[in-house]
């Protein structure tokens, strides 16, 4: 049995023009091209069409996809290892959306003063977020270094994930505690910090000073990440970009 260009675009929601794209470079080729110039996929067709889909979604871009294809062998243990990574994920979003169920039931508690004071244990406000998708500022002007992360942070046990998310949240703490005692952004111990910080990063993709700087420019002009920071002290996104800045100019540029 074969399915049109058409019947292929309705049931998968990829667009026609999109599917001539994936022919084109030869990601998705038809099975044949009709009398009317159309294509036709079969049922391997659609099944590669579901492993390209996969692969989009685990974060890689469209030659690493090809790649990915053309070393695969048993398309059974392939489907077998994409259904493991979107457990990991469904996994994920089960204890992210748990955090923040948590979060507004200790916020509720005390709506006088929702700030970190009513928070009691910091650590716990960060479960569940996959950090490593957003180290990369501008995934547009990086997307080899944004691929390289999201594979990182797809390796990652729950275990590891905890522990590298308690280890952001304290460095977070300390980070807040040089900003309330006015320590300047580019005094050695500071500065330190923002090493290991930088030295974190590092496991994922490596950024020079522009990367680095416009990461720190992220963790202000980003919602989420300046909701992070503005949870454990107001300014704080702010100050950690003083920061960073201060490192990349004195170590990067």
């Amino acid at each position: 049995m074969a399915w049109s260009i058409a019947d292929v675009a309705r049931m998968s929601g990829v667009t026609s023009r999109t599917l001539r794209h994936y022919d084109e470079i030869g990601l998705l080729v038809p099975a044949y091209i009709g009398s009317n110039g159309h294509r036709y996929y079969e049922q391997a067709g659609l099944l590669r069409l579901q492993q390209i889909l996969l692969l989009r979604e685990l974060g890689l871009g469209l030659r690493e996809i090809a790649a990915v294809l053309e070393r695969q062998i048993d398309q059974a243990a392939a489907l077998r290892e994409h259904q493991r990574r979107l457990l990991a994920e469904r996994d994920r979003l089960d204890v992210l959306a748990r955090t923040v169920a948590r979060t507004i039931a200790e916020l509720e508690e005390d709506e006088e003063t929702p700030d970190m004071g009513t928070i009691d244990k910091p650590e716990n406000l960060f479960a569940g977020f996959d950090t490593a998708r957003y180290e990369s500022p501008a995934r547009e002007q990086w997307p080899d270094q944004a691929q390289r992360s999201a594979r990182f942070a797809a390796t990652l046990t729950e275990a590891e994930m905890e522990r590298l998310q308690g280890e952001a949240t304290a460095a977070m703490v300390r980070m807040a505690e040089f900003m309330q005692a006015a320590t300047p952004a580019a005094d050695p111990a500071v500065q330190a910090e923002v090493d290991m910080h930088y030295q974190g990063i590092c496991r994922m993709w490596t950024p020079d000073a522009a990367a680095f700087k416009a990461l720190g420019q992220n963790y202000v002009d980003d919602a989420q990440w300046r909701a992070a920071y503005d949870q454990v002290a107001a300014g704080l996104a702010e100050y950690q970009r003083d920061a960073i800045v201060a490192y990349a100019d004195a170590r990067l540029s």
